[in-house]
């Protein structure tokens, strides 16, 4: 059975986050975030920017893998609104 080689140059998982209507934040992942913040403004995103359409992309940051960016999610969607901003200023 041949062995799969691994990927030379995996693509990174980006977090991002959004500044919404209202002047709420939304923070996702995705593998391109200019592609994702678009199906937002279209409708074509989560619920939450379905009622509240982002107006723009506040900040991203790379992770090596789906796991670590969801991981940072969680810990940026616990963070208070305050907060969530300068977690993509900080170091890990």
């Amino acid at each position: 059975m041949p062995r799969s080689l691994p990927d030379p140059d995996p693509v990174p998982y980006w977090l991002y986050l959004l500044e919404c209507e209202g002047g709420v934040y939304y923070a996702g992942i995705a593998l391109d975030v200019e592609q994702r913040f678009f199906q937002h403004v279209f409708g074509l995103g989560a619920k939450f920017t379905r009622a509240r359409p982002p107006l723009r992309v506040l900040a991203a940051r790379a992770y090596p893998d789906k796991g670590a960016a969801l991981r940072a999610e969680i810990r940026v969607k616990a963070l208070p609104r305050a907060r969530k901003l300068a977690f993509f200023d900080a170091e890990d």
